[in-house]
């Protein structure tokens, strides 16, 4: 079973619960990193939770949801092995996790509604790396963090 950990600032609020609902739905394990309600908050500080918890080991993944996606997929990029994709289709939600190994699925409440939302996550959480000749890009990403 996927443990996934999730989190949003008042911009996804919203739909970080929808996604929850859905995601239980399915059998998997969840842990909201907040945010908690509508209060304007700073996405960035639910982004280090997320990404924290996703890049020590103890979830397999995670999802943020701000308002465009773009700002918890910038924040979440600056913590040491995260591989954070904001996407808005499912095209992109398979490629990122097919090519790039995404650790962390990033979208927004005000880009996607609530079905594409699920069709997103769905998308991303089954499919596999493909692994082989993508490894050595995952690699070279991987060392831009040390320089």
């Amino acid at each position: 079973m996927k443990k996934i950990a999730i989190g949003s600032d008042h911009g996804g609020f919203i739909l970080k619960g929808e996604v929850i609902e859905h995601l239980k739905s399915k059998g998997l394990e969840v842990k909201d990193f907040g945010t908690y309600s509508h209060d304007s908050c700073d996405y960035p500080d639910y982004a280090a939770l997320v990404g924290e918890a996703v890049a020590k080991g103890e979830y397999d993944c995670g999802i943020l949801i701000c308002g465009t996606g773009i700002g918890v997929s910038i924040a979440a990029n600056k913590v040491r092995g995260i591989r954070a994709a904001c996407v808005s289709d499912t095209f992109s939600a398979k490629m990122c996790r097919a090519h790039n190994n995404a650790n962390i699925l990033c979208f927004g409440e005000r880009v996607v509604g609530h079905g594409l939302a699920m069709e997103l996550v769905d998308a991303y959480l089954e499919t596999p790396f493909e692994g082989e000749r993508h490894i050595k890009r995952i690699e070279k990403i991987t060392a831009l963090e040390s320089k």
